[in-house]
């Protein structure tokens, strides 16, 4: 069995399974957004604490956003309506998608009627249109909530309709993503309840963390559930946890960090193939740690990995205010990215390659992505922002 410890290094990262309430750094400067050389920062639920941020995907509903979840207590946004309450709040009640003017502009909360509990880990799918998420329910029925199984679903942004892909026995660590067909064309009018009639395309993939720690790569559109693959682990790294595995654009590559401590962690690319080998994503001359938090990013048909850095030592969290101009120079971290080419099914010295060298995009950590338009930057655990770069 593994340690105890093990098992809540995610929730010092963008998950938060059972987590802490905590004090920022500093806190002289409380304004909701602030300009400077670095660009525009916004303030996420004001300066309260939230986890698992996810920039938005959909730039023509949702500009400016970013998903998350909330702690417990009050939320520091603009309500927009009597359901979305801001006070007494429960941790993990709902999923929300906020600007950067706190306007909630799209949540999800759990249903209570069936048995709901909380949400974990959501993201935002690489199609505009959905997001994937577990569901935590409690095993005995109770309403306290204290004996949590958790299940795999997507919800479809336009009617909050949900696709359960697993309802029951995954573990509470398993950052589910999911990748839709791009050209993808949802139809909430649709009766059928396949893959394809949710998702307006059968080619849709699912990757996940199993409770056997490793990751489980699933292509509806190749036999799906029944067919599951699981990736190899970097060799060496066994005993490593497996954090946030994130799909590629083009449907066939994940990037992801192993930790073998609170402050020792690797990034690996690897394909989604049951006989890939993970490539490792090397600290080199220059870098303040190895990547945390990698994203992929795309723009036009340019591909890059988006990471954040921290200083030696340190966890991947921020606790510090952004907005104060005196860490605005990667004294508590930044944001990197690098520009590389795969090829899906290539050998291997034609897999993988990178295009150029690393390009810092800010002197700040941010680990929750970058828009596909390219202007924002996400971030959050604990404090959360939106920055638009200059």
């Amino acid at each position: 069995m593994k340690k105890i410890f093990e098992f809540l290094l995610p929730a010092l990262l963008v998950a938060c399974y059972s987590p802490d309430p905590f004090e920022a750094e500093t806190t002289e400067d409380t304004a909701t957004q602030q300009s400077s050389k670095i660009g525009t920062l916004f303030h996420v639920n004001g300066s309260e604490q939230i986890c698992n941020p996810s920039v938005s995907n959909d730039m023509e509903n949702y500009p400016a956003s970013m998903l998350w979840l909330n702690f417990s207590g009050k939320l520091d946004v603009n309500a927009p309506d009597s359901i979305y309450t801001t006070k007494r709040v429960r941790q993990h009640d709902r999923l929300t998608v906020s600007d950067t003017a706190g306007n909630v502009n799209w949540y999800l909360m759990v249903d209570k009627d069936e048995g709901e509990c909380q949400f974990q880990d959501p993201e935002w799918s690489t199609h505009g249109g959905f997001i994937v998420s577990l569901r935590g329910y409690d095993k005995s029925g109770k309403t306290s909530c204290d004996n949590l199984d958790f299940g795999i679903f997507a919800v479809r942004m336009a009617d909050k309709k949900k696709f359960w892909f697993y309802d029951k026995d995954i573990q509470e660590e398993a950052t589910p993503h999911l990748w839709v067909d791009p050209s993808a064309v949802p139809d909430t009018g649709a009766t059928d309840s396949t893959v394809k009639g949710f998702f307006g395309t059968d080619k849709v993939r699912l990757t996940y963390v199993s409770k056997d720690d490793e990751i489980v790569f699933v292509d509806f559109a190749k036999g799906g559930l029944s067919k599951a693959k699981k990736l190899k682990k970097p060799a060496g790294r066994e005993s490593w946890k497996i954090d946030s595995p994130l799909i590629s654009p083009d449907g066939n590559f994940v990037v992801y960090n192993m930790l073998e401590n609170m402050t020792t962690w690797e990034a690996y690319i690897q394909e989604l193939s049951g006989s890939s080998k993970a490539i490792k994503i090397e600290k080199t001359a220059g870098m303040m740690s190895a990547p945390a938090q990698p994203h992929w990013f795309k723009f036009q048909d340019r591909l890059f990995v988006l990471w954040a850095e921290f200083p030696a030592g340190s966890q991947m969290l921020n606790k510090a205010e952004l907005m104060e101009t005196s860490v605005q120079d990667g004294a508590v971290g930044r944001t990197v990215m690098r520009e590389l080419r795969i090829a899906a099914n290539a050998p291997s010295d034609l897999a993988f390659e990178w295009l150029d060298d690393m390009r810092e995009v800010a002197p700040v950590p941010m680990t929750g992505g970058r828009s596909p338009d390219g202007n924002f930057l996400a971030t959050g655990t604990n404090l959360a922002y939106l920055l638009k770069l200059p």
